[in-house]
């Protein structure tokens, strides 16, 4: 498949333009020759070079992740920005980048997919930025304790081997958990929208200070499952999408305990 059909498809899918006003990311494909052709596709949350290496390993032509390295634009080509973009270039390596649009999909994004694994049903779109969403919210067929959806967090892939789970808990909601709304990576700006919603809880990656205070007088919930570990989902389903569409594709897991 040509690059940039790989591309345009997988920007039709997410609704890509939908989110160019919103998001600082240079959503898309950020390195890489249109014309190019492509067999094999790696998927990786963070374009570092340790993914980048690992990618061009496993035979890639192609890197698809979630945080890219284009954000607000690049003034300047040096340090890091340098460093990656140099790698991908001489191992010939494309990359493509989708964040916001890959956190709010309704099937394929980030929340979606926490959503699926905490069994949450009857979902529908959350998490307002400007004319889009970036999370959902959804009910428990039967509530939960606050442990026990902890517990379903803590399997997460997320903590480099050997280190503990990265889930707090701001246990400020009632025993029984029943609608939760999640925005993953760092979504607690959207807490009073949680408590506009109804929602006993939000599920999110990583907080702020003041979180605790408000989570505290809105008597809500908070649930910091790791940035990364929440963040994994998409680009899992994006993989299973590429593969479907007849390219051959490898996950590159690198987490950060964070």
């Amino acid at each position: 498949m040509q690059l940039s059909e790989y591309a345009e498809r997988l920007d039709d899918e997410l609704d890509t333009a939908a989110y160019a006003d919103v998001d600082a990311s240079a959503n898309g494909l950020q390195v890489g020759p249109d014309d190019a052709e492509i067999e094999r596709v790696a998927f990786a949350v963070d374009a570092a070079l340790a993914t980048i290496e690992a990618a061009a390993e496993a035979g890639a032509d192609a890197l698809v992740v979630h945080h890219g390295i284009s954000w607000g634009g690049i003034d300047r080509v040096t340090g890091s920005t340098y460093d990656r973009i140099e790698a991908l270039i001489e191992r010939d390596l494309a990359l493509y980048v989708s964040h916001l649009p890959l956190d709010g999909h309704p099937a394929l994004g980030n929340a979606a997919g926490v959503a699926d694994e905490i069994g949450l049903g009857d979902t529908e779109p959350f998490g307002e930025i400007g004319p889009v969403t970036i999370g959902t919210i959804g009910e428990f067929d039967a509530p939960r304790s606050p442990a026990s959806i902890r517990g379903t967090l803590d399997g997460f892939e997320g903590q480099p081997e050997g280190e503990a789970s990265p889930t707090r808990v701001l246990d400020f909601g009632p025993d029984e958990v029943e609608r939760v709304a999640v925005v993953t990576g760092s979504g607690v700006d959207w807490l009073d929208e949680a408590v506009e919603a109804g929602a006993d809880a939000l599920i999110t990656g990583e907080g702020k200070q003041q979180v605790y205070h408000d989570a505290r007088e809105a008597g809500i919930t908070v649930f910091l499952g790791g940035h990364y570990a929440t963040e994994t989902f998409g680009v899992r389903s994006l993989r299973s999408l590429s593969a479907e569409w007849g390219l051959e594709t490898e996950y590159v897991s690198h987490p950060t305990g964070l």
